[in-house]
């Protein structure tokens, strides 16, 4: 267990991005309410994810995090999950061929409610209100009455949590993961794709694969890995709260694990080494992430490192970067030197969403050519140092929303205010995500002919 920590040494720190709550006594009942329901995942569960995660960091395998900026009470359905796992679910497939490695499948879901603002207060003409922090701590409509922090919402995001988490573990082991439905469904998005030529090729390739596998006698039939696919659960541990209440010691081991989701990350705003959040991820024994933006050092990584993984255990810490397209080369670099020389194990993750948000027509968006490029930058920063580039982190839906421009379809600025859905901030829909896990792929791919071409001294 780490020194000096316990589930509660938190609040002897500072804390940024939590609200005051106006109701001391009610926030204080409903986290005793809370530490008194089951948990929502197991300890089991997140130490398997942690020997995936070990594996991606040596260079055997790739980790894909996705999914909603942040979850809503008005939205939650069960057509909603279903239609973000299957999206999910291709764009595993596809990478899974084109890194021709497992993939590490986390997505950002069941405990996604609370967001970190850059302001404290939101303004509209003349009128200041409080900044909606995500559903866990107050509403999004532009009133007084919604604004105000409520503690009841965290009883409301916990059973969202547990329900959403019933029915994707039911998708996960009941037979809808099966791989010849995932290709059928990828398929179809091949065939009405406007770039459909450039990704039949892949499509074609991966086709001719399962064919040989049934051939031999390799079906989802007579191999349950074919039909069930493991999933895990991640969001931004902010309101520490809530993460306290559903903090657990497992029975078995005797360490403590956050109980509300398999892996945790500490955000770009909330990473200072003395406060309150790094305080209370250092004691918890599940997978963690940190956000590394731009100003990020390379002294200060390390001494973050050091204290959310002293014993350098591999599987235990993500950093998932996000610069911006414009920045990534300026930044990653010196951070990637800094870890090889200190030894440390990490897994390396891009994230290509935060750091190119952009306004056009008064909407927030992203556009597609510059996640594309931090992407691209990514991987070929990792290849020229020799590292791994392990995984990637999008902010995406399952939904036919228009929130971020570009991609095969084209959108434009006009096209936002058609589906603009998002509670925060723009998403990649499900045509976007999977054109662009089919363009990593190529990428990764060519990689691989590359390095093999090395090897082989034909080049």
């Amino acid at each position: 267990m780490a020194q000096n920590w316990t589930p509660t040494s938190w609040r002897q720190k500072p804390v940024s991005q939590v609200p005051d709550f106006p109701d001391a006594a009610a926030l204080a009942a409903t986290e005793a309410q809370l530490a008194t329901y089951p948990p929502l995942v197991f300890a089991g569960e997140a130490r398997n994810l942690k020997k995936a995660l070990a594996n991606v960091s040596e260079g055997r395998g790739f980790l894909l995090q996705g999914g909603d900026c942040a979850e809503s009470f008005a939205e939650h359905g069960a057509d909603t999950i279903r239609d973000f796992f299957r999206a999910f679910l291709q764009m595993a497939v596809v990478l899974t061929f084109g890194a021709q490695q497992p993939v590490v499948k986390v997505g950002r879901i069941a405990g996604q409610f609370a967001k970190p603002r850059s302001s404290n207060i939101e303004r509209q003409g003349d009128t200041e209100l409080a900044s909606y922090r995500g559903d866990i701590i107050n509403g999004i409509d532009f009133t007084p009455e919604s604004r105000v922090p409520n503690p009841e919402r965290q009883i409301m995001a916990y059973r969202q949590s547990a329900a959403t988490l019933n029915l994707l573990r039911a998708f996960a082991m009941g037979g809808y993961a099966n791989l010849d439905n995932v290709h059928q469904w990828m398929l179809g998005f091949v065939k009405d794709s406007p770039q459909a030529e450039r990704y039949r090729k892949l499509a074609d390739r991966i086709s001719e694969t399962m064919d040989f596998m049934k051939a031999i006698g390799i079906t989802p039939e007579t191999n349950p890995s074919l039909r069930e696919t493991d999933f895990f659960t991640s969001h931004e541990a902010l309101l520490l709260g809530y993460e306290q209440a559903l903090t657990r010691v497992d029975s078995t081991s005797g360490d403590w694990y956050a109980t509300s989701g398999h892996m945790i990350w500490i955000g770009d705003r909330t990473r200072q080494p003395d406060h309150a959040h790094v305080e209370y991820c250092r004691g918890i024994r599940n997978p963690i992430g940190l956000k590394c933006g731009p100003s990020m050092t390379a002294d200060g990584l390390i001494e973050l490192i050091d204290i959310l993984n002293p014993a350098n255990e591999a599987g235990r810490l993500t950093l998932i970067c996000r610069f911006g397209h414009d920045k990534v080369a300026e930044h990653l670099p010196r951070l990637i030197r800094a870890v090889q020389r200190e030894g440390k194990k990490v897994v390396w993750s891009c994230d290509p969403m935060h750091g190119n948000t952009i306004t056009l027509n008064s909407y927030k968006t992203r556009p597609f050519e510059r996640i594309l490029s931090e992407v691209e930058s990514f991987f070929q920063i990792h290849r020229a140092e020799g590292t791994h580039p392990g995984g990637i982190h999008i902010e995406m839906t399952g939904n036919d929303v228009t929130e971020c421009t570009g991609g095969a379809r084209a959108l434009s600025g006009a096209d936002l205010g058609d589906r603009y859905h998002t509670h925060c901030d723009p998403r990649l829909n499900a045509d976007q995500a999977l054109e662009l896990a089919f363009l990593l792929a190529e990428r990764m791919k060519g990689g691989r002919d590359e390095k093999r071409m090395l090897v082989n001294g034909w080049a």
